[in-house]
């Protein structure tokens, strides 16, 4: 027999489910609690007893999204066939996958909420940190921090530019795996 908290915590995953394929398909305005309470399929009222509001739920799909990263950063570091390089290549290549086939989600990522962000900043935190540990195993700890927010940043501009359609291959004969691979290079040739 299914428990009242097992019942619970199911619904709240089908509300994250719903809400999640809702933002894929139309972005943060299809997300309305009454559209992923229909998608769901629960009771009008049911998603208002898990979330405040649509800021408290894309806020939930944030967190959700850090967590399911730092995972991935997780396994990659600890991935003991590839050199530390290629472990940041890796990690770079898997954000800049999310922004390619999860645009929506890839901008809810990096969008400050209102109200309390203790649980999105200790999701993002946790991502940080593997990645730090990555960087460090590839440039030393050394200015690490530097060097993590110049390959962030550097990913960033990636997604961006490939989702606003402006990295274009015919315009600069390039694609983002080839300036990962410069942007790895580069670190890798510079004195640390």
């Amino acid at each position: 027999m299914v428990t009242r908290a097992e019942s619970a915590a199911a619904t709240r995953e089908a509300l994250l489910r719903a809400a999640s394929d809702l933002l894929d398909h139309g972005g943060p305005d299809a997300v309305t609690l009454r559209a992923v309470g229909a998608r769901a399929g629960v009771s009008r009222g049911a998603p208002y007893g898990h979330f405040a509001d649509k800021e408290h739920l894309l806020t939930q799909l944030a967190i959700d999204a850090w967590h399911a990263l730092a995972e991935q950063l997780r396994r990659l570091q600890r991935d003991d066939r590839l050199t530390p390089a290629i472990r940041l290549k890796h990690a770079l290549l898997a954000l800049i996958e999310i922004g390619r086939e999860r645009p929506h989600l890839y901008a809810l990522m990096f969008y400050t909420p209102e109200g309390d962000t203790d649980a999105l900043l200790e999701s993002v935190s946790a991502s940080h940190g593997h990645f730090l540990d990555m960087v460090a195993g590839a440039v030393g700890d050394r200015e690490v921090r530097r060097y993590a927010a110049l390959l962030l940043s550097s990913a960033h501009g990636i997604a961006g530019m490939e989702l606003s359609g402006h990295l274009g291959a015919e315009k600069w004969d390039t694609n983002g795996e080839e300036l990962v691979d410069m942007l790895i290079n580069s670190l890798q040739s510079s004195p640390h």
